[in-house]
């Protein structure tokens, strides 16, 4: 298992990849676009945390830029119906701690944020995931798939904005650049603000 790997970064591409040159040796890693941000310029030495991921037509090298990101994918990758694919996408939305909140307050709407996840199957990661990802219990946890996020700031800002008649990828975007705290009403106007920004 190739856990983690020291060299030179390379070459970046669009699709979610990175060329890391290690020895003389070009590795390719399937990254998030936060990863491949975070890793820093082409020509930098770096270090990134990775899942060799084995089938039997293929290796597959996935890569993080901590060891926390590496140790939520393959807790994800342990769950049922979740392949890489699926375990990248929920990183590529949420952050480890981002992630860990919305379980944790069982946040259905903050798992429907992430592309091809629909309420049946985030209610059903809801309840697998939080023992995965060594969650401790809290107030607030309803994986109903009819429920709501139970009162976390950042859910109601989800509903207002859904509410207003955005779409789901403007919302996805505006979540994206939200703090993770503060009050309601400034969220909302700091959402609001990204979204108008962007129109």
């Amino acid at each position: 298992m190739i856990g983690r790997l020291r060299g030179t970064l390379v070459h970046r591409t669009v699709r979610g990849e990175v060329m890391l040159d290690v020895g003389g040796v070009g590795y390719r890693i399937g990254v998030s676009p936060a990863t491949a941000v975070a890793l820093g310029a082409i020509g930098d030495e770096v270090v990134v945390h990775t899942h060799l991921h084995v089938r039997e037509d293929a290796l597959t090298l996935f890569g993080f830029a901590t060891a926390d990101g590496r140790d939520c994918f393959e807790s994800l990758l342990g769950a049922h119906g979740v392949g890489p694919g699926l375990a990248m996408a929920i990183l590529s939305t949420h952050a480890p701690d981002e992630l860990r909140r919305i379980l944790l307050e069982g946040d259905l709407d903050g798992l429907t944020l992430v592309p091809g996840v629909g309420r049946k199957t985030a209610a059903r990661l809801l309840l697998e995931l939080k023992s995965r990802l060594d969650v401790p219990d809290g107030a607030g946890f309803d994986a109903d798939p009819a429920g709501g996020a139970g009162g976390s700031p950042r859910a109601d800002v989800r509903a207002a904005l859904t509410a207003l008649g955005y779409q789901p990828e403007e919302v996805r975007r505006a979540m994206g650049e939200l703090p993770t705290e503060g009050d309601l009403n400034t969220l909302v106007r700091t959402a609001l603000q990204t979204l108008g920004a962007s129109r």
